[in-house]
């Protein structure tokens, strides 16, 4: 169906892609959760439409627990550890929650895009980017099944770091879109035509920011929060001892103690390069370069505090949730430059 100028209303696309937008960060606050309680491996079975439903009598949750005591996690942790059927359906919740909370983004996204569709209200040259968008959705889906899978077996006891950044990533790659595509919709409903354009200080600042991103998953992912409870220092040195024996490389992507070095050091070459995009901003729009020194202050002072706690669970997911904000507003300040362009 042809957009009819009469029925475009860019402003009710802004509004509803912002809306889930607002969904995914809430979703990125349960994905912390799940993670930071060790609750990803307690659904062992991918189900996306029956799956909606939890266990509803006793049998059907002692269905659930015995496929859980096959895994190498109960085998090696939680079941040593004393975990009974309550502690099991504590860990459930927070999957089951995390997956259902997936799919209801996946409905507040595909719903309004089917009725703005048939009643011809998006504009033209916006549809291939809207369904681009429901297939992201989509995909992270099922990257997070293969990040369970990579976890299900009797030796793995967590799920695979790299699949746990993927899933991550596509989150952050997809929060981003979303924000950028309503900035797209406002400036459309302001009388602005022309489409804000990819600069090269978003290419290369969105580049630094997407590496720190990854280490953060994959600190996450090898639970390297733990390998330090003090800053800046670790175990009393400035760069902390590690396991060279398989090379530099397969250090900086598996050993803990240097992921987490590496996570707490990169942090301030982003910040330096998200000042320099928040000066180049600030003339445009001084909101976005507030946004950005709001946000990466913020996320330093959680980031800190997180580490000596010891990972306190709120902390550590108020910083993923900073985090999510962060990426929100670098999409904010890399389409206003986009728009000097």
């Amino acid at each position: 169906m042809v957009a009819s100028p009469d029925k475009i209303r860019p402003i009710a696309l802004a509004n509803w892609l912002f809306a889930v937008a607002v969904m995914v960060i809430v979703m990125v606050a349960v994905g912390g959760i799940t993670r930071l309680t060790e609750s990803g491996l307690s659904i062992t079975e991918w189900k996306p439409i029956t799956g909606a439903i939890p266990p509803l009598s006793e049998a059907a949750w002692q269905a659930e627990f015995d496929l859980y005591k096959a895994t190498g996690e109960y085998k090696n942790v939680t079941g040593p550890a004393g975990m009974d059927l309550a502690a099991f359906k504590f860990i459930y919740f927070w999957e089951w929650f995390h997956r259902l909370w997936g799919r209801l983004i996946g409905l507040a996204f595909a719903l309004p895009l089917a009725w703005f569709w048939v009643r011809g209200a998006i504009p033209q040259g916006y549809k291939l980017r809207l369904v681009g968008l429901l297939a992201l959705g989509g995909l992270q889906g099922v990257f997070g099944w293969f990040m369970v899978k990579s976890g299900l077996n009797e030796t793995m006891t967590d799920v695979s770091h790299f699949m746990l950044s993927l899933h991550f990533m596509t989150a952050m790659i997809t929060l981003a879109a979303l924000v950028w595509t309503a900035l797209d919709f406002r400036r459309l409903a302001a009388g602005h035509t022309g489409k804000a354009r990819w600069t090269a200080t978003a290419s290369w600042v969105g580049a630094l920011l997407f590496i720190q991103l990854v280490l953060a998953a994959w600190v996450a992912g090898l639970n390297a929060g733990l390998a330090s409870d003090s800053w800046p220092l670790m175990q009393g040195r400035l760069i902390p001892e590690f396991d060279a024996s398989r090379g530099l490389f397969y250090a900086m992507t598996h050993d803990p103690y240097l992921v987490h070095w590496l996570h707490r050091w990169w942090a301030w070459v982003v910040v330096a390069a998200l000042i320099v995009m928040a000066r180049k901003v600030k003339p445009i729009e001084r909101r976005a370069s507030v946004a950005i020194h709001s946000a990466f202050g913020t996320q330093i002072l959680l980031g800190i505090a997180t580490v000596m706690t010891g990972v306190a669970l709120w902390l550590a997911v108020a910083h993923q949730v900073v985090g999510a904000l962060l990426v929100a507003s670098f999409t904010w300040a890399a389409h206003l430059l986009g728009r000097k362009a």
